[in-house]
């Protein structure tokens, strides 16, 4: 398999999005008297894991979800207080001295905000990496992150077989699949399990493993 590109999910994959959700939770003045006593373990009992998504969601909450989403969008103490995880800037360095081409590909509420917010959280790596936004379609109806990719194949000029995706959402994995890019399923905090139709998608759990995982399946041609 020949890959040149790799196009990374932020939320879950580069940065650490249950921090900021379980900071969010304790701390904000309208849910810290509900649940600023929570444990972390605790986090997916306050909020469901959807099967389509595979991760923590705020719009999952089965009362305010909606008000909790647009809550935490609008809070920029808790919206970027979402810190990297480790080995990502070392990783990112490594693969573009390889020459692998690389971009973030990140859905949002407010394309301008997550763009500033990204380029100051990806400052060391902006002179290579690619930041690229999208807005937010319509809860459980959003082929954002497909679009998105077929745009940037275009602008770009790459093509989808020789394109990795990185994402923690089970519903991003169908997104690379229906463009005809590769999908790697990255397993954060608190995600499920692939579907048994998705079981053949490969799961890393952390840098190292991305790494060994190109080196070990793929060329750059």
């Amino acid at each position: 398999m020949i890959i040149k590109n790799i196009f990374w999910d932020v939320d879950g994959v580069l940065a650490n999005l249950n921090y900021a959700y379980y900071n969010f939770l304790t701390k904000h003045p309208k849910y810290a008297p509900i649940y600023g006593k929570i444990k972390w373990e605790d986090l997916p009992k306050v909020l469901p894991i959807v099967p389509k998504y595979g991760a923590l969601e705020l719009k999952t909450h089965p009362e305010q979800g909606v008000e909790m989403d647009y809550d935490f969008c609008h809070s920029p103490e808790f919206f970027t207080n979402r810190p990297l995880y480790s080995g990502v800037i070392e990783t990112l360095k490594e693969l573009h001295d390889k020459g692998y081409k690389q971009f973030t590909l990140s859905a949002t509420f407010d394309v301008e905000t997550k763009k500033k917010f990204l380029n100051k959280l990806l400052a060391e790596v902006s002179d290579f990496l690619t930041i690229e936004c999208v807005q937010h379609g319509k809860f459980m109806h959003d082929s954002a992150k497909e679009d998105m990719l077929k745009k940037c194949f275009e602008k770009y000029g790459l093509k989808a077989e020789e394109t990795v995706l990185v994402d923690d959402r089970i519903y991003n994995q169908y997104a690379a699949i229906n463009v005809g890019a590769h999908p790697i399923r990255y397993r954060c905090e608190f995600t499920t399990d692939l579907p048994e139709e998705l079981k053949d998608i490969p799961e890393v759990r952390n840098m190292q493993e991305l790494k060994e995982w190109l080196a070990n399946n793929t060329t750059q041609g």
